[in-house]
């Protein structure tokens, strides 16, 4: 889809979520959903540098779980799709541990560790590395034998293997995991930032609950909602930079 096309799409869908959330307003008339106008004038009145030191925190909170994921799960997934035997002492693990609400630990990883950005981190590492695992290691093992034996052929070694075929054939659906578990990593966050926390857009968000003040209150999460619509161009542009194959 060309540029411009893609950012009017974008404009659409932004513009018809508004609409929508205007529409809901004005029929539910509650101090507790105020309008998109409240919320964007109140996000201007809460002032950037308010709002800019919580949403570097939660930024920096997502990206940095999802980097450790990443840098864990893709070379584990990797191998254990190539290798049956790896697998089948992983997979498992995997399976026995996904299914363990990771978000129920979050309370003892406080009391073990305390209440910084590790623990939250963490949290939201544990949430979200099976995820990228399972895909990564599904999709290595459905790389075509034939394409493997074609290049080894040449003299490709098992290093070369890897980082001129099995990653380059995984890579799109890697980027795809990424951006599934950035939405269950930002969700994660929310919840571990109005849990003993003093900072971050939960935080801000839920303050502004308790407060009473609805306007901050959404413009934190339109805050955060920018924040996700961020992260995902970015990982969008990362699949345009290191897959150009798929846009042919």
């Amino acid at each position: 889809m060309p540029d411009s096309r893609r950012a009017l799409s974008y404009l659409a869908s932004i513009l018809f979520l508004f609409g929508l959330w205007w529409l809901l307003a004005v029929v539910i008339n509650n101090p507790g959903l105020p309008g998109p106008f409240p919320a964007l004038q109140s996000l201007v009145k809460v002032g950037w540098p308010v709002l800019a030191r919580h949403l570097y925190i939660s930024t920096y909170r997502v990206l940095g779980s999802l980097a450790l994921a990443l840098i864990i799960a893709v070379p584990l997934g990797l191998w254990a799709g190539r290798h049956p035997a790896f697998d089948s002492f992983l997979a498992p693990l995997v399976y026995l541990l996904y299914p363990v609400p990771k978000v129920a630990l979050l309370p003892v990883a406080m009391v073990l560790l305390g209440i910084g950005d590790g623990t939250r981190m963490l949290v939201i590492f544990l949430v979200i590395v099976n995820q990228i695992l399972i895909t990564t290691r599904d999709a290595a093992r459905q790389i075509p034998p034939q394409l493997l034996l074609s290049v080894a052929s040449l003299g490709a070694g098992k290093i070369s293997l890897y980082r001129q075929v099995i990653l380059p054939a995984c890579l799109p659906e890697i980027i795809t995991a990424s951006r599934i578990s950035l939405g269950s990593a930002i969700a994660v966050l929310f919840l571990s930032e109005t849990i003993a926390g003093n900072s971050g857009l939960g935080y801000f968000i839920l303050d502004g609950l308790f407060r009473a003040d609805y306007g901050a209150m959404f413009a934190g999460i339109l805050a955060m909602a920018g924040m996700g619509l961020v992260l995902y161009m970015l990982l969008n542009f990362l699949e345009y930079l290191l897959c150009p194959w798929q846009r042919l």
